[in-house]
């Protein structure tokens, strides 16, 4: 007997399946707290389309947008609901260290809690680990024409 394979929980979300409050949501990402918060505030963005991991993302001016609409929709929520934070950040892991194969922008009003959490945020280069989000749109940057 075939095992059916297991849904997407990202894409249940996206649907607006799961009953989880949204913070946000439009024709092309929702937005929702994080279930296991690293920070002050630790929010994700996911695109409604299945994207699996930051290495599906391509220098097209399509995925170009969609990265850069799913961090203003993260700046834009952290600075209504965490004002008081002096700093943000905005990132991706990359595979092997992702959670969940659907794309997703963590959005965060520091400091960590606790500080240990960092760790989970860290960059290891060419072996992956954690992709800034505007060093993540430097890389699929659309070509001047």
């Amino acid at each position: 007997m075939a095992r059916s394979a297991k849904p997407c929980p990202f894409c249940e979300l996206a649907r607006c399946s799961t009953g989880m409050p949204l913070l946000h949501a439009d024709d092309r990402v929702v937005a929702f707290p994080d279930i296991n918060p690293s920070a002050l505030r630790h929010f994700l963005v996911i695109p409604i389309e299945h994207i699996p991991t930051v290495t599906n993302l391509h220098r097209r001016t399509e995925d170009f947008q969609l990265v850069n609409h799913m961090l203003d929709v993260g700046r834009s929520l952290l600075q209504t609901d965490a004002p008081e934070s002096k700093l943000y950040r905005f990132g991706f892991h990359k595979p092997p260290f992702n959670s969940v194969n659907h794309l997703h922008l963590h959005c965060f009003a520091l400091p960590f809690i606790p500080r240990w959490k960092n760790l989970k945020y860290l960059s290891f280069g060419p072996l992956g680990g954690f992709i800034e989000a505007e060093k993540l749109l430097e890389e699929i940057k659309p070509s001047e024409s």
